[in-house]
Order: C-alpha cells, then sequence, then structure tokens
C-alpha cells in the first residue's frame, strides 16, 4: 500500500511539474488544461474564378493534451463575384467539413499550428433579388480539401489571435461557367480563437 501511495504521489509532482503555465502578452497566467474547446472566427483573402475573393469561415471543437484539437468547420463566399456568362450571374460558394489542427508548444506566447479541413459543399450561379429567392441558373456539389499552416501570438488565456495561410482545392464541379481549377487557390486569414486552452 505505501508502494502504491508513493507512485500515486510522484505522479502528481510530476505531472504539476510538467504543467506549464501560458505565457500572455498581460504576462504568465494559470497552467493549461489537458482538456479544453476553443472556437476560431477568421476573414481570408483568396481568388474564386480568377477575381479577388473574400470567405468568411470559423471553425471549432475539443482540445486534446494541449496539442491536438478536433472538430468541424465551415467557410463561405462574401463577396459579389459575377460570373462570365450571358446573363452575369452571381457567383455563390460555400464549404463544411471536419478540422484537425496540430497546435505546437501552445504555452508560448508565440507559436504555429498546422491543419486541414476535408468536407463538401456547393456551387452556384444565381442572380440576387431583393425580394423572394434567388434564381438560380445552375448547381454543383463539390468536395474539398483544405490544409493550412497558422503563427498564433497569446492575447489573454482565453483568446490568441492568428495569422495564416492555406490552400483550397476543390473537386467536383460540374456544368458551371466554371472549374475546379478556377475554384482551387491559395488564402490569406486574419482570425481570433477564444476557448479554454
Amino acid at each position: 500500500m505505501k508502494k502504491l501511495l508513493t507512485l500515486f504521489v510522484s505522479m502528481l509532482i510530476i505531472t504539476a511539474a510538467n504543467a506549464q503555465e501560458i505565457e500572455t502578452l498581460a504576462g504568465k497566467t494559470s497552467k493549461a488544461k489537458s482538456f479544453g474547446a476553443y472556437g476560431h472566427g477568421f476573414g481570408t483573402i483568396s481568388a474564386l474564378n480568377g477575381d479577388f475573393a473574400v470567405l468568411t469561415g470559423a471553425y471549432g471543437g475539443v482540445f486534446l493534451n494541449k496539442k491536438w484539437l478536433l472538430g468541424a468547420g465551415a467557410k463561405s463566399l462574401a463577396n459579389n463575384i459575377r460570373v462570365e456568362a450571358p446573363d452575369r450571374p452571381v457567383l455563390n460558394f460555400w464549404y463544411t467539413g471536419a478540422v484537425v489542427e496540430y497546435v505546437h508548444n501552445s504555452d508560448k506566447l508565440f507559436h504555429w499550428s498546422a491543419g486541414t479541413l476535408i468536407g463538401g459543399g456547393g456551387v452556384s450561379e444565381r442572380e440576387k433579388f431583393d425580394k423572394g429567392r434567388d434564381h438560380v441558373y445552375g448547381s454543383s456539389s463539390v468536395v474539398v480539401a483544405e490544409p493550412f499552416v497558422q503563427l498564433e501570438m497569446n492575447i489573454t488565456h482565453y483568446l490568441r489571435v492568428v495569422a495564416g495561410g492555406s490552400y483550397r482545392r476543390v473537386f467536383g464541379v460540374g456544368g458551371l461557367h466554371t472549374t475546379d481549377e478556377k475554384l482551387s487557390a491559395p488564402g490569406f486569414s486574419l482570425g481570433v480563437k477564444a476557448g479554454i486552452f
């Protein structure tokens, strides 16, 4: 019994010694949790169909062992892009899927993360009306894979500022005045993570 108690106390001491305080702009704060959760809202500058595009999105999930996020996310086109077609309809584009992210040295003031979003969505050509439903000229389902790399800075224990780059690869567009290649492009994102780290 004494050996078991000694082993248990030793494990607690080792765990406490290994638990680092989180470095933030406000100084060191409470120790990081081995189980947490966070959400990340962001805006992305990219290209779609050869035009300047702004996409807005978010992802979030559970944060395991101060290293791995397992969750889900979504992005959608925020600005109007006209398609080169007889009626010049507006392009509509969105996608959602599972997100896996690895965060390296999450306790440090500056650190990096890398991950990917894999899922599906839709692209359509439509005319927007002020009243009633949009007139849809055509639509297509797509599969999207988007790996990303980010730099992060801890503002407080619960808040981080994030900047990063990604590459969106789209598969399966059909029957529209665009292609997989025209919807696939690199992007630059700025955002904020908030949660329990």
